[in-house]
């Protein structure tokens, strides 16, 4: 009788010895490209929103100036100049003041009655609704006198401005409508800055202008629904 033998095959040595995990080597390889690829995707974001705060300053940058230019066109109109870096409307000797007055020719205050109301329009069109925040009217004096009193003359020299065009115009002149009334009041400001930024000579330093100020990018104009309308005042457009 024969017999049979039966074979066990088994593996060999370094088999059987093979190890289950990835090698660490492996594994730090994973982990490199994991943090390749995360990197890649932030950086790219970053870039993503670095290029919209871009593209949004130059859209701003763009519509401002087309803003700007449409002033200094209806500005060269009436024969005034616009300083474009400044964002300023410099009326010249048509806005000069005599020594110690706050007081406006009036020539000086038709010439007032009707460019505003130009600006006003402007600063109702989608690009003035978007961009322009507030008309600022800055009284200026000579270097005359001392600090406190030249500043309280150039505080009333702006605030004549507002005088001249919250007043009823003479006979002869349109009157705004009560629509471009409240605008005023809503949008310009009053401020003096005495002797500070005098011009060469003393009359030139006796002036006012017209600085527009605009919003940043998502900036909203201030509200102004809760002023009271109407009853706008009266005040002496006579020398201070």
């Amino acid at each position: 009788m024969l017999s049979s033998r039966i074979v066990l095959k088994r593996g060999g040595k370094g088999e059987a010895e093979k190890p289950f995990w990835i090698s660490y080597a492996d594994l730090m390889t994973a982990l490199m490209v994991l943090f390749l690829v995360t990197m890649s995707v932030t950086l790219l974001a970053v870039t993503k929103q670095v290029s919209e705060a871009e593209r949004q300053k130059a859209e701003r940058d763009r519509e401002i100036a087309e803003l700007l230019h449409r002033v200094q066109v209806a500005a060269k109109n009436a024969g005034i100049s616009v300083d474009m870096d400044r964002n300023v409307i410099d009326f010249g000797d048509k806005a000069h003041f005599d020594k110690n007055s706050s007081g406006l020719k009036p020539e000086q205050q038709k010439l007032l009655r009707a460019f505003v109301p130009q600006v006003l329009a402007i600063a109702r069109d989608p690009l003035g609704q978007k961009w322009l925040k507030q008309i600022v009217v800055e009284g200026f004096s000579s270097p005359e006198g001392d600090y406190l009193y030249n500043l309280n003359l150039s505080l009333q020299r702006s605030q004549r401005v507002l005088c001249v065009l919250l007043a009823k115009p003479p006979v002869g002149e349109s009157a705004m409508s009560n629509d471009e009334l409240e605008q005023v009041r809503d949008l310009f400001l009053v401020g003096g800055y005495s002797f500070n930024a005098a011009k060469a000579s003393y009359e030139d330093s006796r002036r006012v202008e017209l600085r527009l100020e605009f919003l940043g990018i998502g900036e909203h104009r201030p509200s102004t629904n809760g002023a009271p309308r109407g009853n706008f005042g009266t005040c002496a457009l006579g020398a201070a």
